[in-house]
């Protein structure tokens, strides 16, 4: 039986403007936090998993613990991904809302 450890994203549609000042300036915001090579690589881990991942994303990329765990907060911060507390350890998994609002406004340029 798989452990799911984040709760389903919000599914409601986002009806927010694809352009305008606080579009470009939430791009902007995105396109920073995707800025290093280690958090994209971070995203497609969790793309690849059918369920969060928890602690083992250290184990499929050559950096220190805490290294990932900054890429994480930058990550969580922006929005891109949640972390749930589970225990003594962090569950990780991708955020789609974030995701789709992210190629919409890719998509607007």
């Amino acid at each position: 039986m798989k452990q799911v450890c984040c709760p389903p994203p919000a599914d409601a549609a986002d009806l927010r403007p694809v352009e305008g000042g606080e579009a470009d300036e939430e791009l902007a915001t995105l396109a920073k936090a995707l800025g290093h090579a280690a958090r994209v690589k971070i995203l497609r881990i969790l793309a690849r998993k059918d369920a969060c991942v928890c602690g083992d994303i250290v184990d499929e990329l050559p950096l220190a613990q805490s290294t990932v765990s900054q890429h994480l907060k930058v990550l969580k911060e922006a929005g891109l991904i949640r972390g749930e507390v589970d225990g003594p350890r962090v569950c990780y998994c991708l955020e789609p809302r974030t995701l789709r609002r992210l190629k919409a406004l890719v998509g607007a340029i």
